[in-house]
């Protein structure tokens, strides 16, 4: 059931998922379901095509609209993984680095990648520490964040990670367009384009889901990212 909705959905996005990783949604699918139990990592639709829509196809959506090659990406405050996980599942030449600074969600995101057997690892730093080591600082062809924070705080956890060339890659709701418009600056002054925005529908659903990307056209200047608590406390 859940394999055959998931195949289908995806189907009607334009969407290729192969039947292992339909078997690989469907494990971590599971694994999701036990461990919210137990840690509350995120919400759980008992409804396996409001999980599959909500939870996996939600990420997966940005690779319908066309997909930059990208061999190294990092997923900041990942969480229970999104997007980092459906993304590692359906790019699994990509090399993916999960950051959280909770370090439950750190574990159950090493499980995650043992059990679905994933091109990826699991750090537990915060965003702010993680990009000032010289391994990770500027060192990743993409950076991405589902839900972490809006785009003026965003822009100073994600560009620093991103090299020159690379992207940023921000998964939000409606109010894009005004958070973009906070963050003109901010983007600006840590390196950053303004590339597009995409749309992100769901066939089927009225949410109005948008991703920024967000070129990385400069070097991060060295100062950035501040201290941990002064980047949400005082916003670029």
């Amino acid at each position: 059931m859940f394999k055959s909705t998931l195949l289908a959905h995806a189907q009607a996005m334009g969407l290729v998922i192969t039947e292992p990783q339909a078997a690989q949604f469907e494990r971590y699918h599971a694994l999701l379901t036990e461990a919210n139990g137990r840690m509350n990592l995120t919400r759980v639709p008992e409804d396996p095509a409001e999980a599959i829509d909500r939870n996996y196809l939600d990420c997966a959506a940005v690779l319908a609209g066309g997909f930059p090659a990208v061999e190294r990406a990092v997923d900041v405050g990942s969480g229970a993984g999104f997007p980092g996980v459906p993304l590692s599942i359906l790019l699994p030449d990509t090399h993916f680095v999960l950051i959280d600074a909770l370090a439950k969600r750190v574990e159950f995101l090493k499980g995650v990648i043992d059990a679905l057997g994933l091109n990826a690892e699991a750090l537990h730093l915060r965003a702010e520490d993680a990009a000032r080591k010289d391994e990770l600082r500027e060192a990743f062809d993409l950076a991405t964040a589902r839900a972490v924070a809006p785009m003026n705080v965003l822009s100073e956890y994600l560009l620093p990670f991103v090299r020159v060339g690379g992207w940023a890659l921000a998964l939000k709701g409606p109010g894009l367009e005004d958070e973009l418009n906070q963050a003109e600056a901010a983007v600006a002054t840590l390196g950053g384009r303004l590339e597009r925005v995409q749309p992100l529908p769901i066939p089927g659903r009225d949410w109005d889901h948008r991703a920024a990307w967000i070129a990385k056209a400069a070097p991060t200047p060295e100062k950035y990212p501040r201290r941990s608590g002064v980047v949400e406390k005082r916003p670029l």
